[in-house]
């Protein structure tokens, strides 16, 4: 359900599928990845309380009684001042009467502009869960893919939402330093894991964008990415040194339409069978004797 008319992308994830996708702003503030061209030429905007209202007030027209969850878009909602999005999920508290959760997009320097006593009143309110894109650990990497964070910072930006009593949910990208950098991308990134402890974990495999300052790297032969059984074995390394403590759980998977091989588990509980499904993988993606880097969209 979407009612923004304004002729840019929609990106949501898989599971907010079924969602009120409620656009709170247009673009990406930062917009600065070298791997990302999801809101390339779009200007950022955060959009007026009569733009947001006229969307609710047809998604309630339309489905009072079926909203279920709310999808707060465009790439970082969380950039909204903390009084605003509190307005917001009052509203939606009193539109939606089976509304059950609220979620949204969170880049790491809007959640770490928010206070964990901020992160606390939004939990409260009613937004329950954040899709937080670290994609790696490692600082490195966060520097060439100019994601405007380092390690330390991305590790606190996951840590503060799990503080709040959020759920986090946590993107990274196999592939994203290369083969150079894959070692040093997959430990960086279990040990920040590690430390968050996240309540869901998400691999997306790199994929090349047209458009993307890293795609031209890649066509100068200034960055040489992973072939799909590489992308398995960083993950399979980053997965034999993510330690998740016993009594707590975080859901994994690998159902990004990027992904070669879809696969899911509960951390810790799955670990060994995990790594059997990704060995296995490991095996059947090695025969490939060719495979396309690019996306084309």
């Amino acid at each position: 359900m979407f009612f923004d008319s304004y002729d840019t992308p929609v990106f949501r994830p898989p599971s907010e599928a079924r969602s009120f996708i409620l656009r709170v702003t247009r673009g990406c503030a930062h917009n600065k990845c070298t791997y990302c061209n999801m809101y390339r030429g779009v200007p950022f905007q955060i959009l007026t309380d009569e733009e947001i209202s006229r969307q609710i007030a047809l998604a309630v027209h339309y489905g009072k009684q079926k909203v279920r969850r709310v999808f707060l878009a465009d790439g970082d909602a969380l950039v909204l001042p903390t009084a605003k999005l509190l307005k917001i999920l009052q509203v939606l508290r009193e539109q939606f009467p089976k509304l059950q959760r609220v979620s949204s997009y969170a880049a790491p320097k809007d959640i770490l502009r928010k206070s964990e006593d901020e992160l606390r009143q939004l939990k409260e309110a009613g937004l329950t869960l954040l899709y937080y894109g670290m994609e790696t650990g490692d600082d490195a990497t966060l520097k060439a893919v100019n994601k405007g964070v380092d390690g330390e910072q991305a590790v606190e930006a996951g840590r503060r939402v799990t503080a709040s009593g959020m759920k986090l949910s946590v993107m990274v990208i196999l592939g994203i330093a290369g083969k150079e950098g894959s070692e040093r991308h997959a430990l960086a990134t279990a040990r920040a894991i590690n430390i968050i402890k996240p309540t869901h974990l998400s691999a997306l495999c790199l994929m090349l964008y047209r458009g993307s300052e890293l795609l031209d790297q890649y066509e100068d032969g200034k960055f040489n990415p992973l072939s799909p059984a590489g992308l398995m074995q960083e993950l399979k390394l980053m997965m034999e040194n993510i330690d998740i403590p016993e009594g707590r759980h975080c859901l994994f998977r690998s159902n990004h339409v990027s992904n070669y091989v879809q696969l899911a588990a509960t951390l810790p509980k799955d670990k060994p069978a995990l790594l059997r499904d990704i060995d296995r993988s490991i095996a059947h993606l090695s025969k490939l004797k060719s495979w396309d880097i690019y996306n084309y969209n």
